[in-house]
């Protein structure tokens, strides 16, 4: 694979939902997220970041060097052990000892598999196939990409409207309904908002990436990822997802000397809060006279490019 990128990132992301739920909490009934304190709406930063390996599955379909390693349905210690056992047929490894053998595993994961390049991974699990204890495994990785969780610009109202099924799930509720003469079908709910524009804060890592092998590459699909992943995960829950923002600032360097200007561009130059938090070079207001925004267009969204620091370009792809 190519080089790992050589700038540091800071990137906010906007997306909002409407009539539908953007991430349940399954401590509290599969509601949505919300801070109890102001109740603005939370989306967990696993939600996102399983949306982004959907997507990369999809557009990749699950082929070296983008195979995703958090997958529904797979048994991580199974990959792991796989790791091994491809490793296996080379010299170097059979000389190696356990600790060795375990780094050649992680580096054989970062390779091959790009949620572990970009988000990293838990690999010691220490088991093998008939869940034995094992000194086989691919240690801990850092990922270069970090994600906050995603909070509302404004409340949210939570909404849990009754619904009706046209049908019984068993013949023993059919029998107890046919004797009571009621009719064959069953009540539920569901959860919802009505409308919440929410904003993600994320950090790419220039260090982390040499780590993991991170690219351009890696970053060109994230980027795609972030701005066409809601289409690949459409669902009646969760109603209508959109990406409405995807803000980039790359530290480039201010220096004249081009080693000092690399560097710089790798440890950045200016801090992450200066640039991604709400009302530094990113303004969002409601529009006049909206007490209650119901649709994007409610809000207006300002870039104060004058606030944006030396040595950092703003990267405006939506």
């Amino acid at each position: 694979m190519s080089q790992s990128i050589q700038n540091r990132y800071d990137f906010l992301f906007l997306f909002d939902c409407e009539k539908g739920n953007p991430n349940g909490d399954p401590d509290a009934a599969n509601a949505p997220r919300m801070d109890p304190e102001d109740m603005h709406g939370l989306v967990s930063d696993v939600a996102i970041k399983r949306k982004i390996r959907n997507y990369v599955q999809i557009a990749e379909e699950n082929k070296s060097p983008f195979c995703i390693f958090i997958s529904q349905g797979d048994v991580l210690n199974r990959t792991i052990q796989t790791a091994h056992a491809k490793l296996a047929e080379l010299d170097e490894y059979r000389k190696a000892d356990n600790q060795k053998k375990n780094e050649m595993a992680k580096q054989w994961m970062c390779k091959n598999f790009y949620d572990v390049r970009a988000f990293g991974a838990v690999m010691s699990t220490n088991k093998d196939e008939n869940d034995q204890k094992t000194t086989k495994n691919a240690g801990q990785v850092r990922g270069a990409v970090q994600l906050t969780f995603s909070r509302s610009i404004d409340p949210i109202l939570p909404l849990e409207p009754g619904i009706t099924r046209m049908a019984v799930a068993t013949v023993k509720e059919q029998r107890e309904r046919e004797e009571k003469g009621t009719e064959n079908q069953t009540m539920g709910r569901k959860n919802l908002i009505p409308y919440g524009l929410y904003a993600c804060q994320g950090f790419i890592s220039a260090h982390l990436a040499e780590q993991t092998g991170f690219t351009e590459e890696d970053l060109s699909l994230l980027w795609k990822s972030l701005e066409n992943m809601f289409d690949h995960d459409r669902s009646a829950s969760h109603g209508m997802m959109a990406i409405r923002g995807l803000k980039i600032f790359k530290h480039v360097g201010t220096d004249t000397n081009a080693e000092q200007k690399a560097r710089q561009a790798k440890l950045g130059c200016a801090p992450a809060q200066k640039l991604v938090e709400l009302d530094k070079v990113v303004e969002i207001k409601k529009m006049d006279g909206v007490s209650a925004p119901r649709r994007f267009s409610d809000y207006k969204i300002t870039i104060h490019k004058d606030r944006i620091p030396k040595g950092v370009e703003l990267i405006e792809r939506v």
